[in-house]
Formats: C-alpha cells, structure tokens, sequence
C-alpha cells in the first residue's frame, strides 16, 4: 500500500510499515513543517492513503470535501511507541482494501472505517 505519513507520526511506525513492504514517504523527510492543506494535496497527488495523528484532517476530508484516497487517523496516546507500531501495521496488513476511499480510525481497543463518498 502507498502511504503519506504526515509527520504527526511517530517514526517507529513509518519504519515498521516499511519493513513489513508497505511505500511509505514520510512528510517529516521530505519538507517538514508543510500545512496540513499542501500535505492533503501531496496525498492527492501520490494517490496515496494519507496517515496521521492529526484530527484536522477530517475537517478537511468531511467539512471541506477535500478527495482524498483515503485517511488513516491514529489515536493511540499513552502507548509505547513499539505498541502503536504493533497496531498500525496490524491494521494495515490485514484491512488494505477496506482502508482504501475510506477515513479509518484506529484507537486502543477500536478500528473505525467510514467510507468517504466521492
């Protein structure tokens, strides 16, 4: 699967998805510090599912109606950073077709996917 790592991500995750096979471009080493709006477009653009930490996202992807090929937002706060990598890639690995054209949630004990209508 291709992936946009926004930089909220925390990097252990970015690697363990790469081991694993998965194309991952990870925004903190391409051009840190882009606005959430240039690294939607990046996404867009790479036909890539973007995957965040970052709930601004879906104010773009629901309010503003922004197309997207689909978006992962991480909520795992207070795990260890090997703990959310386990989760992240585990989700990944085993729902690749249901995350795409989809805002995907992934919580502690939750994976919550909507489909995003075109």
């Amino acid at each position: 699967m291709n992936l946009l790592a926004d930089e909220s991500v925390d990097g252990p995750i970015v690697d363990r998805l790469r081991r694993v096979g998965h194309h991952v471009r990870y925004v903190a080493e391409l051009e840190p510090g882009i606005s959430d709006e240039v690294v939607l477009s990046l996404a867009n653009q790479e036909e890539s599912v973007l995957l965040t930490a970052d709930k601004d996202f879906g104010e773009l992807v629901f309010r503003q109606r922004r197309i997207i090929s689909g978006v992962i937002l991480i909520r795992l706060a207070g795990l260890a950073p090997k703990d959310k990598a386990d989760i992240v890639v585990s989700v990944v690995s085993e729902r690749v077709e249901e995350l795409l054209h989809s805002f995907t949630v992934i919580a502690p004990k939750v994976v919550r996917i909507r489909k995003l209508s075109d």
